[in-house]
């Protein structure tokens, strides 16, 4: 098979290409994923996450390594494996982060990509269904909306957030950005409305793209420094495609991986593995950065939160009647409904922490269905810019097997000195007046956390992260960015860029799918003209 362009990766990047790239029907424009289609009733239902966050069929399913900071626990990290990617399976919160991070990444030497060049790219991007105004946009393919259920804990906890004088707001992608109060989500109608739905879906009827599900890569084929197609393995078999040009859009685990794989990286790191150095890249894999997180959980003396308990079947099956009949009720919540963006102290120039409340009790990440049958509720706490870094590299020269992931959590003192922060700011916001109607014993942290070195504790015991792996295919100018900022090609490749959040140089300030969205339409607008 030959191409114009070959996408690997559905995911939120992958989407976007596949509908752009195939607007013109003279290019012929073939996807490759991994993963199956996005038909899961499960995917469309939004609080799905539920069950999506435990899927064998449409999640990787990974593992890191054990985390030297975090008493060498090994840390789940869930990514999406349908069309769709991430999006199909994510909490579908829409944020951008704050100005400041892209006006960052433009000071880093990423001439385009400041506050001023994006900003436009997002408005495109989405149908703001309050309307258009400044920061929003109306008539793109990525519906924002707001929730149509919320938990009465969720209103609650807003309540206490502003009792314990944090600021309230109904708009996190102003220039602002501080600030409690609901989420926006990508929702249509109270069905997800993921990146597959808004671009992929409307283009699949065009007869110039092909879109090959259960496909996963094994290498990209070079010739010389050219890039010309990929292999990949489906039902069995090694196939083969070959495009003028090929785009990486696995993300920031799977799209180092591919290129490591093919030969492309640090040579020390692929020679140990016994692959020949195609190209030698010393950035490929390094510089990943996730966003920590530590929960605080109550349990609650009200039974009107989420929970799998026996006794809550009643409320589930009148639930499914709502949400069938009306796309309304408790199945149309994101979960994580309610939260914001606050700084940890006063002092700080931009929000540094996030903030979400989930109307259920959690625990590693709901795959402790025991303790999910319990009613309550968890509050995130999360570090927007953690200054460790991890790395993504290879436990094998096998396509089959997945990639060794470091995070390094916590690994800088900074990090750790922020999130005791965040927790005793959400400690006081836990004993407001505005829950105590809910307010039961502690589940998480067991005891009252009374020293630093108690915080300390819990957060080497419990502290997880929040799903926003970026940075292993970082664009820039210095002597570790894999892609050039002008146009995400490799550096000293042809016919080969990356365009997903692996290329994000830094963390952004927020969840990362509509930034992932963004990177891709601009790219896009630099491939197209």
């Amino acid at each position: 098979m030959s191409f114009d362009y070959l996408i690997i990766g559905g995911g939120s990047a992958g989407c976007v290409m596949a509908n752009r790239l195939s607007e013109n029907p003279n290019h012929r424009v073939c996807l490759l994923e991994a993963g199956p289609a996005d038909n899961s009733l499960l995917i469309s239902i939004p609080a799905g996450i539920i069950a999506l966050m435990r899927s064998n069929k449409r999640n990787w399913r990974y593992y890191t390594v054990p985390q030297k900071a975090l008493n060498n626990r090994e840390i789940y990290i869930p990514r999406g494996k349908t069309l769709g990617g991430s999006s199909a399976v994510n909490a579908m919160i829409y944020t951008r982060g704050h100005k400041w991070d892209y006006d960052h990444w433009a000071e880093l030497g990423n001439t385009g990509w400041g506050w001023d060049d994006v900003l436009p790219i997002f408005k495109r991007s989405q149908n703001q269904e309050r309307g258009a105004d400044e920061f929003h946009g109306t008539g793109g393919p990525l519906n924002v909306s707001d929730l149509r259920y919320q938990h009465p804990v969720s209103g609650a906890f807003i309540k206490a957030c502003v009792e314990a004088g944090l600021p309230p707001s109904n708009d996190f992608n102003n220039e602002k950005q501080e600030g409690v109060g609901f989420y926006q989500v990508t929702q249509k109608d109270g069905e997800r409305c993921g990146v597959a739905k808004a671009y992929l879906h409307p283009a699949l009827e065009r007869p110039n793209l092909t879109v090959i599900t259960d496909a996963r890569v094994s290498r990209l084929i070079l010739d010389g420094k050219r890039v010309i197609g990929a292999e990949y393995q489906r039902k069995g078999r090694t196939e083969r495609v070959e495009a003028g040009e090929t785009l990486l859009c696995g993300g920031a685990i799977n799209s180092p991986q591919v290129l490591l794989l093919s030969g492309i990286g640090p040579g020390e790191e692929l020679r140990k593995h016994g692959i020949a150095v195609q190209h030698e890249l010393p950035g490929v894999g390094e510089n990943l950065q996730d966003h920590p997180d530590i929960l605080l959980v109550a349990r609650s003396l009200k039974r009107d939160t989420l929970s799998l308990s026996p006794g809550a079947l009643p409320k589930h099956i009148k639930a499914l009647y709502q949400y069938l009949r009306y796309r309304t009720g408790p199945l149309t919540s994101n979960v994580a409904e309610s939260g914001g963006f606050i700084k940890s102290r006063p002092e700080e120039p931009i929000p540094d922490l996030q903030l979400h409340l989930t109307a259920a009790m959690l625990d590693n990440h709901g795959l402790n269905l025991l303790f999910a049958m319990g009613w309550g509720y968890s509050a995130h706490v999360c570090i927007l810019r953690p200054k460790s870094r991890g790395r993504v590299a290879l436990h094998s020269a096998n396509p089959g097997d997945n990639a060794l992931i470091d995070p390094n959590f916590m690994t800088h003192e900074d990090d750790i000195e922020r999130m005791v922060r965040g927790m005793k700011i959400m400690g006081d916001v836990m004993q407001q007046p505005a829950l105590t109607p809910w307010r039961g014993a502690n589940a998480f942290p067991e005891k009252v956390l009374q020293t630093d070195d108690d915080y300390r504790d819990f957060l080497r015991r419990k502290c997880d992260n929040i799903y926003h792996p970026v940075g292993t295919c970082k664009m820039g100018i210095d002597n570790m960015a894999v892609v050039a900022p002008d146009s995400l090609r490799v550096h000293g490749l042809e016919g080969l860029r990356v365009v997903d959040a692996s290329i994000m140089p830094t963390l952004i300030g927020g969840n990362t799918n509509a930034p992932t969205v963004m990177i891709a339409e601009k790219a896009a607008d630099m491939m197209l003209g």
